[in-house]
């Protein structure tokens, strides 16, 4: 019996290949057609909203979907994360990608995703230590919010149609009216 091998790719095979890729521990996972307008409306809402709360605050912000290099072999890219560092400079705004854990990841699901998103990405964020992994469903109008306590998720809340996210950021604080993202 023969066995097959298969590749494992990193970083800078990544780095050439044309398209929107995710690299997850070298399994390269072609990132789906462009959204449907109300997918692409929930991760739009999200930063809207956040960005608003997070305005005053000079060590937080709210981005839609960049890069981040988990590892060697893992380039990850959420739909929304909220990234706090005491020099963002520094540490995001001048670089060409993200080199360490967001704060808050949210992932919007859709068909070709929801399997990814709820398991390898589940596991890799709770890994690496993302405090909050909010994973949002808008066919269903549905978010379940995880936090981080010690290293494990533990659900914090399971909201359907309205509710408010509230997070704490070590820096600020921030609050999501769930009910903002499906209009």
């Amino acid at each position: 019996m023969r066995v097959k091998l298969l590749p494992h790719y990193k970083v800078e095979d990544w780095e050439q290949w044309e398209g929107r890729w995710e690299l997850i521990e070298g399994i390269p996972y072609a990132m789906s057609p462009l959204p449907t307008p109300k997918h692409q409306l929930v991760p739009t809402n999200i930063c809207r909203y956040l960005s608003e709360e997070l305005e005053e605050c000079e060590n937080c912000i709210c981005l839609i979907s960049i890069d981040w290099q988990v590892s060697e072999d893992t380039v990850l890219e959420p739909d929304n994360l909220i990234v706090c560092s005491e020099d963002l400079d520094r540490d995001l705004l001048s670089q060409k990608r993200l080199y360490f854990p967001p704060t808050v990841i949210f992932e919007v699901l859709s068909p070709s995703t929801k399997e990814k998103d709820t398991i390898a990405k589940f596991e890799i964020y709770e890994r690496e230590g993302v405090k909050y992994y909010v994973i949002v469903d808008p066919e269903e109008e549905k978010v379940q919010l995880y936090e981080l306590e010690g290293d494990i998720y533990n659900l914090k809340g399971e909201f359907v149609k309205e509710g408010v996210l509230n997070f704490d950021l070590g820096y600020c604080r921030a609050k999501l009216d769930i009910s903002k993202l499906w209009r």
